[in-house]
């Protein structure tokens, strides 16, 4: 992958990491009483192929908990 590549998606990933990170700190905040958040992570491809079929699929999910403590 080229370096050009690799850095759109850095940046791409550093942005949805920190709006995630403001987005899930601000809900457990105005959610006090919730024991846990159990949330999902997805990577979904939107592009628009013209008809053709990419090779494979490019989706990836994560889950997993975040204890709301103080």
């Amino acid at each position: 992958m080229s370096s050009t590549r690799r850095d759109e998606l850095r940046a791409l990933l550093k942005t949805f990491g920190i709006q995630a990170d403001e987005s899930v700190i601000a809900h457990l905040a105005r959610n006090p009483k919730l024991g846990s958040l159990h949330i999902r992570l997805a990577l979904e491809d939107l592009t628009d192929y013209g008809g053709d079929n990419p090779v494979g699929e490019l989706t990836l999910k994560i889950e997993g908990a975040i204890e709301n403590r103080a």
